[in-house]
């Protein structure tokens, strides 16, 4: 019996740590890869840009939306470490439907 309720445990702990690290991060991701993508929007194109709203937006969409969060992790994977010049020209159609909103 003792051996059961271990192997019970294990078992639950297992599938839940599976399930965390499947489903736990997702929205993480998207805040940072949302809230990098509207400062870097900001940064390089207006400086009067709501990030906050950006982000908000961005992060709702990312959650509703398997491909809209699909979209943000690549633009943020392109303008990651790029210039403004360089991310304007390399990230447009990655970035073009998550900023400006």
């Amino acid at each position: 019996m003792r051996s059961l309720m271990l192997c019970l445990t294990l078992t639950a702990g297992l599938a839940l740590g599976v399930l965390s690290s499947t489903f736990g991060c997702g929205a993480v991701d998207a805040a940072f890869d949302c809230h990098s993508v509207c400062q870097k929007y900001k940064d390089c194109f207006d400086n009067a840009y709501d990030v906050s709203a950006c982000s908000s937006r961005c992060r709702s969409a990312a959650a509703d939306d398997n491909t809209y969060r699909s979209k943000a992790d690549a633009c943020q994977a392109c303008i990651n470490d790029r210039s403004c010049a360089s991310a304007t020209f390399s990230c447009s159609l990655e970035c073009g439907s998550i900023v400006p909103g």
